[in-house]
């Protein structure tokens, strides 16, 4: 299998909460298209932004005026874009949006376009936090995605997103369906989330001997002022070795080819997918 090269963007909050959601969407795409046109310039292959990338990470609040920002998808003006930007750099590209499935009922999604300009399909965050300046639940309802893997034009691409990353299950069942590279949009901020960030996903990525974009925000977002999101969005090899890795407080793409070779290599050498035993692992689902 060829090399894939892979892109992230991490990006600050760019215009003001007080503005309102269409304004500040806006902003963001406005200020994420000249890195999508160089990352096509540059021959990205698969491209994905951060966790809810047209809006600021609003759970700090409990406000329902950020239901305003959520958009339908495919048919919503930014997967609606993304498709002609995918279509016009031949990029598969990770749209991470609010999603709204109807009229109350919202979900943290990201829509998978193809190359082509081809609407995949879309995996909802499954694990949502619900504690002192993470307030998800008020927002998102828990998505039950099955865990899809997508045949893109390059690879079979895996989503996982921001909290999901502390629940080994998700790696283990995007592995298990197909996934040779998962990405994990995020929003994390300093504190102990900064060192579990490059413990986590370097694990995960050893466990299913696969390849992972983790891609995080940059800055702080007033007036909530939860912390540092603190960028390093990088991107882990099977062997968990991280081979690029962005800065902790620029707007940035980051671009890096990943020898796709290596997913056969490592599960070939560690033979953790042979060696699993999912016939003893039935009590684990029933403890609560």
């Amino acid at each position: 299998m060829p090399k894939l090269r892979g892109g992230l963007i991490q990006m600050s909050l760019k215009g003001d909460t007080s503005e309102s959601p269409d304004a500040i969407r806006d902003k963001m795409i406005e200020a994420h298209l000249p890195l999508i046109d160089e990352a096509g310039a540059q021959g990205v292959q698969v491209l994905c932004m951060q966790e809810v990338f047209t809006q600021p990470y609003f759970c700090p609040s409990q406000d329902a005026k950020w239901y305003a920002a959520a958009e339908v998808i495919p048919d919503g003006p930014t997967t609606k874009l993304m498709q002609e930007y995918a279509k016009k750099h031949s990029m598969v590209i990770v749209v991470p949006i609010y999603e709204e499935a109807m009229p109350g009922v919202y979900y943290n999604t990201a829509a998978v376009i193809d190359a082509d300009g081809r609407y995949l399909g879309k995996y909802r965050k499954t694990h949502i936090p619900q504690v002192a300046g993470f307030w998800e639940k008020f927002f998102f309802k828990p998505g039950a995605s099955d865990w899809p893997v997508f045949n893109t034009a390059y690879c079979k691409l895996g989503v996982y997103i921001c909290y999901d990353r502390h629940f080994p299950e998700g790696w283990r069942a995007l592995a298990l369906n197909g996934a040779e590279y998962i990405v994990n949009p995020s929003a994390t901020v300093a504190g102990l989330s900064e060192y579990l960030w490059k413990l986590e996903q370097p694990a995960s990525a050893v466990a299913n001997g696969c390849h992972i974009g983790a891609i995080n925000r940059v800055g702080t977002e007033a007036p909530w002022n939860i912390g540092e999101f603190y960028g390093q969005s990088y991107f882990v090899n099977p062997r968990g070795q991280i081979e690029a890795e962005a800065s902790r407080d620029r707007d940035e793409l980051l671009v890096h080819d990943m020898d796709m070779d290596m997913v056969r290599e490592v599960r070939n050498l560690w033979q953790f997918f042979r060696d699993r035993r999912p016939d003893t692992y039935g009590p684990l689902t029933d403890l609560n």
